[in-house]
């Protein structure tokens, strides 16, 4: 909801009018360590409430965890806007000489148009390497990649479905992360077409 939001330039509540209930996490990009809220209609809330008290769910004292997710809350178009930038930034090619839409590897591609917050799905062309062997390069350091690039960097993407990666950016990426992980993704790319 929060990112939609950012990426769209209108408040959350523009986009949950439309909805009977809505679930908002804390810890899912506001960066607080726990905690949720879910809202809707006064029977809605009571059910909730009640199948949790069923279920177990319960916190006493938990003032320490609200105060992060508060602090999330004020800072989310900020964070968020800066994850978004990001990962625009690491699929086009803005922060250095070129990123995966610019990188025109037989390797993988992404849809610049399906960029429109902090995910980027690359499509991997060909059967080798697989999305999840492409995970695996991207996540192990070698010697000559710490030569080469000058420290080591693991990047850690998620195999998505039998052609595509997901890439997720977070308020603990930093613009310098993400530039590590377009040029580790470049130099295992080189690397697969040797």
């Amino acid at each position: 909801l929060m990112n939609a939001a950012v990426a769209q330039g209108v408040e959350p509540a523009q986009i949950a009018q439309h909805c009977d209930s809505v679930s908002l996490c804390f810890s899912k990009g506001l960066g607080a360590p726990a905690g949720a809220v879910v809202a809707g209609n006064r029977e809605f809330v009571t059910e909730a409430w009640r199948v949790r008290k069923l279920l177990g769910g319960g916190m006493r004292q938990a003032g320490v965890l609200a105060a992060p997710a508060l602090l999330g809350l004020q800072h989310a178009e900020a964070t968020l806007r800066r994850d978004h930038d990001n990962a625009r930034h690491f699929a086009e090619g803005t922060l250095g000489p070129c990123g995966i839409h610019m990188l025109d590897s037989p390797l993988c591609s992404v849809d610049l148009a399906a960029v429109e917050t902090n995910i980027v799905m690359v499509n991997v062309r060909g059967a080798w390497p697989s999305p999840a062997e492409l995970c695996d390069r991207l996540r192990t350091v070698s010697e000559e990649e710490v030569a080469e690039i000058g420290q080591a960097v693991s990047v850690l993407l998620l195999p998505w479905s039998a052609h595509t990666l997901r890439a997720v950016w977070h308020r603990d990426v930093s613009d310098h992360d993400t530039k590590l992980a377009k040029s580790k993704l470049e130099f295992v790319a080189r690397k697969c077409q040797e």
